[in-house]
């Protein structure tokens, strides 16, 4: 489809801005030289224009949407609802606290509920994503033993299996990163975790459920090896959905903990954000949470700073609106309501790996939580048909496809998430929908090779595209 500034033709206009109601004052301001380049549309092609782009993207509003360690589930528009109130959307960041007062109760409220939630102390809501709450825990972390001196440590430890996000989070924050492998059920090797820590080490990142959707049965003893080497624990919220109200970070043995608010609690993910990933902490580290975090004194509400704050990790106060999403959510649905999300996320995931098991191998067979994880390395070399090739065959069956060759130490990896928000016929659709694609790919290879053919846009150079974007439009000159 042509771009706007294809579409644009000269003279054509729109009135879009309302009058000034305001004294409008002649200020000293340096002006542009020229006119900016901008395409000229009348209102009903720009509208168009959107409605074709909007024809041409796929979401959880479009159909069944399984990328694995997403959890890509529907966010209920009364969430949009609360978000869009103007009493909310209409706050300037700088207004003064008493003007404020129901936004702090929310943030708030908010923080208890989430500090309950991951059986924490305190919370911030200041990180905007998942990867910056990483960055954040790991800043309390270092700020914590630079407290006592402990300046020797230097080293992160960081399974095989985990987010990609975590080792690069630990190098942003000035660590070396030490893998340690895993054993034979995919969780973590005890020998290799024993053989790592050290005086050095000054904590370990961890996801339970981790990233092959798999519960470490071993949890209470790694992080009591961890700590015994003097060492934090750190766990990555990233899977919560598949124990929320129903274990808690805490209760593991975690120091501190990132929340995916974007993921968990039903906030719009994906496109790049706006995400959230609030950090909760034990007490002994709140102290050195970034500034400021909200607090109530008698019936008012007030901004504070922690005692030894590191500082902030984003202006102001957090994505407020994601804040207000997450916050609408957890009220909805209540203490019960949350335990029913995750039991129904671990049946879906289940069931639809049970069904799958009879036509592809599993990485790890047996149960899973949330997610499960193929692998097509058998039937590679058998068919020469793909992980990616499958991936690509799923868009004509009308789905978004499974994250592909994640995690890394499964190869030919396919990991999918079914979430809680799918009924029992929509996960039996699917299931027909990738052995349909399986089966093409035992019969028909080549049309998996050459898949997709049904979308607007067919197999582009991912590589190039990655490497070389055309993101600037050309005006000749």
């Amino acid at each position: 489809m042509e771009l706007l500034f294809e579409r644009s033709r000269k003279g054509h206009h729109m009135d879009l801005f309302p009058p000034c109601d305001v004294a409008v004052r002649d200020m000293d301001i340096p002006l542009r030289q020229k006119a900016p380049h901008l395409p000229e549309l009348d209102e009903v092609e720009l509208d168009r224009h959107y409605g074709q782009l909007e024809k041409q993207t796929f979401g959880v509003n479009h159909g069944f949407y399984p990328l694995g360690s997403c959890t890509m589930k529907y966010n209920p528009a009364v969430n949009e609802e609360a978000a869009s109130l103007e009493s909310f959307t209409d706050i300037h960041p700088l207004a003064p606290e008493e003007s404020v007062q129901g936004a702090l109760e929310v943030m708030y409220r908010l923080q208890n509920l989430l500090a309950v939630i991951t059986g924490m102390d305190e919370m911030t809501l200041q990180p905007a994503a998942g990867a910056h709450g990483e960055y954040t825990g790991l800043r309390l972390i270092r700020a914590y033993h630079e407290s006592r001196g402990d300046t020797k440590r230097t080293k992160i430890i960081v399974p095989d299996s985990a987010h990609g996000t975590n080792p690069a989070s630990a190098s942003m924050a000035g660590y070396e990163v030490v893998h340690v492998p895993s054993n034979e059920k995919g969780g973590v090797d005890l020998v290799g975790l024993k053989a790592a820590v050290g005086d050095d080490t000054a904590g370990l990142m961890l996801t339970n459920p981790n990233t092959l959707g798999i519960f470490d049965p071993n949890i209470l003893e790694i992080t009591r090896i961890v700590h015994e080497a003097g060492g934090l624990c750190y766990y990555d919220g990233a899977n919560l959905n598949a124990v929320v109200g129903r274990a808690c970070p805490g209760d593991m043995g975690f120091d501190c903990v990132h929340v995916n608010l974007h993921k968990t609690f039903s906030t719009p993910h994906g496109g790049g954000g706006p995400g959230s990933g609030p950090v909760g902490c034990k007490a002994f580290l709140a102290d050195f949470l970034p500034h400021p975090i909200v607090v109530k004194e008698g019936e008012d509400y007030h901004f504070k700073r922690p005692e030894k704050s590191f500082g902030r990790v984003k202006m102001f106060y957090g994505n407020f609106l994601v804040i207000l999403r997450a916050f609408t959510y957890i009220l909805m649905l209540g203490s019960d309501g949350l335990a029913a999300t995750s039991a129904h996320a671990v049946l879906n995931a289940n069931y639809l790996m049970k069904k799958l098991a009879s036509q592809m191998d599993m990485a790890y067979p047996g149960g899973c939580m949330h997610e499960f994880v193929m692998t097509l390395e058998k039937y590679k070399k058998e068919t020469g048909v793909s992980a990616l090739d499958v991936a690509k065959g799923l868009l004509d069956e009308g789905m978004h496809p499974p994250t592909m060759y994640f995690p890394l130490i499964v190869h030919e990896a396919l990991m999918a998430e079914p979430t809680e928000t799918e009924n029992k016929e929509t996960l039996d659709w699917a299931a027909e929908a990738f052995i349909r694609v399986f089966e093409k790919g035992r019969v028909d290879p080549e049309s998996l090779h050459t898949a997709p053919h049904q979308t607007p846009i067919g197999r582009p150079d991912e590589v190039k595209a990655a490497r070389h974007p055309h993101i600037r439009y050309d005006f000749g000159g």
